[in-house]
């Protein structure tokens, strides 16, 4: 019969992976206490440490269960308040979703119990790093992908983001999941093993540190004045079509206290109504009104073809020139349905307003916007750095235009903004962020914030802008360069493995 403490024993793991999975949110945003994603890593090391290869994966499971849980619960929301459904319903739905991520954690739990059959720093330094970073890169585009939460993100702020316009979020990733098993050696070990590990850290650290000071891309021309506006309106109201005049106000009485500015940016879907029918009595006004003040504008509205009825997320520039960009990667179940032939009536669930786009076919995500060419992203887009990065060297600066009130006060909006900053940092170019309801932002080319407009508020920022010339490490090898090294320390690890086998065996 098991003792009462053997009992007890596999609960307290469970409990301690799934609150390490927890604990390593509070390195993003709003918190950014970076600190805490390697204090979960090593909570997550040591639970694997000594596991079956099947306790291993219910380990890495109830990590992930934990990360995403705490991380993305806000996906409920969507679906409750503005998708109709029944509070259990979308519950139930978005528990479903965190349980169904949380198996790339699995797989890493089992990948790692099973392979560890070699040296004591063979899981820490190479086979753990390696297949967490493998695996995140997968889930970032597997099925269109979910790559929130990888990180990278966490070091925006932090000593290791001067790695990001040479690696990526990926990399500077892999470098946080190097460093948790330096310090789980360090922590470990003593004499010249200990010596060892501090080296590497303090270099790893350091460097990071030290190319913080690097300027990767150069100014191009003088600076312009650029706006960012955010009208606020509540995500119940967005679509009412007996509110558009008065939605259409708000915007306008926004731009007019910035028709000084060389560039007005208003948030995704800002025009919550097809173009052909708004473009006589609203949009040719505005673009004349713009081209009298030396203005452009880039707004947000849905557009339809004529002849086949299909219909587009998309950013219009108007004002000296008009230039279309139509979103490229849509979000499943927000702005298409998958598989929508295989659910039947379960599609009926999702009642979400404009919920049928279909994909822009532009080869690269670039917009003219009066003389210069900006680098754009709808919303979840810029969540895919490779994705971004397809417009430069071209693209003076980026626009991201956003509607993050699907997701009211939560975690969403401060982790959608610390996204956006990864990609001005590792693009090296200014990044203007307009959102209905916040957190609308202007970031500068080291992924700094210059100025906001809070959630939840009516207002509108405007500053200078540098257009910016050149590419980074990042932008010229994506995310290769740290994708090749992961894979190359998992064959590394599974060499190594072998060879201690083969040894075993011959002994």
């Amino acid at each position: 019969m098991l003792s009462p403490a053997s009992r007890f024993s596999p609960l307290l793991s469970a409990v301690l992976v799934c609150a390490s999975g927890a604990v390593t949110v509070l390195g993003f945003a709003p918190f950014g206490w970076y600190p805490f994603v390697l204090i979960g890593l090593l909570g997550f090391l040591a639970a694997l440490t000594g596991a079956s290869p099947r306790i291993g994966f219910l380990r890495g499971w109830l990590f992930g269960v934990g990360l995403l849980g705490f991380g993305v619960f806000w996906i409920r929301i969507s679906l409750n308040e503005f998708g109709n459904m029944d509070t259990w319903v979308a519950h139930l739905l978005t528990g479903v979703f965190v349980a169904s991520m949380a198996l790339y954690f699995g797989l890493l739990g089992w990948l790692v119990r099973r392979l560890d059959r070699g040296p004591a720093w063979l899981v820490p330094f190479l086979l753990f790093p390696g297949l967490y970073l493998l695996l995140d890169w997968l889930r970032g585009w597997l099925f269109t992908g979910f790559p929130w939460l990888s990180l990278g993100y966490t070091q925006i702020d932090g000593p290791l983001g001067g790695f990001a316009p040479i690696l990526g979020v990926y990399g500077v990733g892999l470098l946080i999941l190097l460093s948790a098993g330096l310090i789980s050696g360090f922590l470990r070990w003593s004499g010249r093993g200990r010596v060892a590990t501090a080296i590497a850290l303090v270099l790893i650290w350091g460097g990071g540190m030290l190319l913080k000071q690097v300027s990767w891309t150069a100014p191009s021309g003088p600076s312009f004045r650029a706006a960012v506006v955010q009208a606020n309106i509540p995500q119940a109201m967005k679509w009412d079509p007996d509110l558009l005049v008065s939605t259409m106000e708000i915007y306008w009485e926004l731009t007019e206290r910035n028709l000084d500015a060389d560039l007005v940016v208003w948030p995704e879907t800002a025009i919550p109504d097809f173009l052909h029918r708004v473009r006589d009595v609203l949009v040719e006004p505005m673009a004349a009104r713009a081209r009298e003040e030396g203005t452009e504008i880039v707004l947000g509205i849905p557009v339809m073809e004529s002849d086949t009825g299909r219909h587009f997320n998309a950013l219009l520039s108007i004002g000296s020139r008009e230039d279309l960009y139509a979103k490229r990667h849509l979000v499943p179940f927000g702005e298409f349905m998958p598989f929508k032939a295989w659910l039947g009536p379960l599609v009926d669930l999702f009642e979400v307003p404009m919920s049928d786009f279909s994909r822009g076919s532009a080869e690269r995500p670039l917009l003219a916007v009066g003389d210069r060419l900006a680098g754009v992203s709808i919303c979840y887009e810029d969540a895919f750095p490779a994705e971004v990065s397809q417009a430069l060297p071209e693209a003076e600066f980026l626009i991201n235009v956003s509607n993050d009130a699907w997701f009211g006060d939560s975690l969403a909006p401060h982790q959608h903004l610390e996204i956006a900053r990864m990609r001005a940092l590792e693009n090296g170019r200014y990044l203007l962020r307009a959102t209905n309801t916040g957190i609308s932002a202007i970031i500068d080319q080291r992924g700094r914030v210059v100025g906001t407009v809070p959630s939840f508020v009516r207002g509108d920022f405007a500053t200078e802008v540098r257009p910016y010339a050149g590419a980074t490490p990042y932008v010229r090898l994506g995310n290769a360069p740290a994708i090749v090294l992961a894979a190359a320390m998992v064959l590394l690890g599974v060499g190594i493995v072998r060879f201690a086998s083969s040894r075993s065996s011959d002994a």
